[in-house]
């Protein structure tokens, strides 16, 4: 059975005539319906080809993004998650901070039980940055996961991801 598009308020997959802003575009992120409501799952998006601004000297920054979250009602269509990212190409911010916009404009428009967001950059000057932040739904199970992680993080053998 065919998906109902304007429903779910898809636009941007199957469009060919694709437009990249080139300008920070939360706006762009669409979502659908989470068809499987009743059950806790991962979705998990690897995304090895960020880039921003550093917001001091103008040099781009290379990473991959490690984006991880349970949905509750709504999930975020990736075709519109790979525009929304590429949209950093041309913002100025610092490794810390895009991690964290990206995990904030996400918990709005998703409201999901769990989310963390992992950037892995590969290193300028001799130094790598990788930033972490994650979100569990206050007052409820995904809180304290939100915590467990936190306190864990880099620590085990699933949380090992290396781009570099």
């Amino acid at each position: 059975m065919p998906r109902d598009k304007e429903k779910e308020n898809i636009n941007l997959l199957g469009n060919n005539d694709t437009r990249y802003n080139f300008d920070y575009s939360p706006e762009i992120l669409e979502t659908f319906v989470n068809k499987h409501q009743e059950r806790d799952y991962w979705v998990k998006f690897n995304c090895p080809e960020f880039t921003a601004l550093c917001p001091i000297t103008g040099q781009p920054d290379f990473a991959t993004l490690y984006i991880s979250y349970v949905p509750d009602v709504k999930m975020v269509e990736s075709k519109s998650l790979k525009l929304y990212l590429f949209s950093f190409r041309n913002h100025g911010d610092f490794h810390e901070d895009a991690v964290n916009i990206i995990a904030d404009d996400l918990i709005k428009l998703l409201d999901p039980r769990y989310l963390e967001v992992w950037g892995k950059f590969l290193p300028r000057g001799g130094i790598s940055i990788d930033p972490y932040v994650n979100y569990g739904r206050p007052g409820t199970k995904y809180e304290k996961l939100a915590q467990e992680r936190f306190n864990c993080h880099d620590l085990y053998a699933m949380d090992k991801v290396d781009n570099r």
